[in-house]
């Protein structure tokens, strides 16, 4: 059984998050979502202990506030190595805002590596400089990259609250969802 939200976003019922078992809304972008956290742990030998799914940073400029969720931080030991963000499309409209949450996420430290995916492309960006490392799925790196990724990009120290403040509102500007009918698109 389909039905529809207000807006545009099919749901099919429910689905149970591959990592923490959480009922999530069933909709296709969803299940892409759960096919990657599959195939981190499946594929790539990640623990589901070091992948954090659906972390969010708040933001409200100009009275228009905005959840930025992020599909996966993951962590190798106790340091974050890379935010993974799923989006349909083009994966150039996705690298604004994947690094803008990578600086931003946390508070203390910019996470040194993003990816971007449609779930059939992907790209492995640098934080610091936004430059592309690689591309195709076999860019998300595996659990053995990514230890030695580790030791090679270094958490980077914050971002001045200026600078902040300016990365906060890319995210608020590129993670706006206005749907067909003109207005913000929620999910039940």
């Amino acid at each position: 059984m389909q039905r529809k939200i207000p807006g545009h976003h099919l749901v099919y019922g429910t689905l149970r998050d591959y990592l923490t078992g959480e009922e999530l809304p069933d909709t296709d972008d969803e299940r892409f979502r759960q096919q990657l956290e599959r195939m981190m742990v499946e594929e790539k030998g990640y623990a589901k202990e070091e992948l954090a799914p659906r972390l969010c940073i708040e933001t409200t400029f100009n009275k228009i506030f905005v959840c930025s969720v992020i599909d996966l931080t993951v962590s190798v030991g106790e340091r974050h190595l890379f935010v993974l963000r799923y989006g349909p499309g083009s994966l150039v409209t996705r690298e604004k805002p994947a690094l803008a949450a990578a600086r931003v996420l946390f508070e203390d430290h910019c996470i040194p590596l993003a990816v971007v995916t449609n779930g059939r492309d992907a790209e492995l960006l640098e934080t610091a400089t936004g430059k592309v490392l690689a591309t195709g799925m076999e860019a998300i790196p595996d659990r053995q990259q990514a230890a030695e990724l580790i030791e090679q990009y270094q958490c980077q120290p914050p971002a001045d609250e200026a600078e902040r403040e300016r990365t906060l509102r890319i995210l608020n500007a590129f993670d706006l969802q206005v749907c067909c009918r003109g207005d913000s698109c929620k999910l039940p």
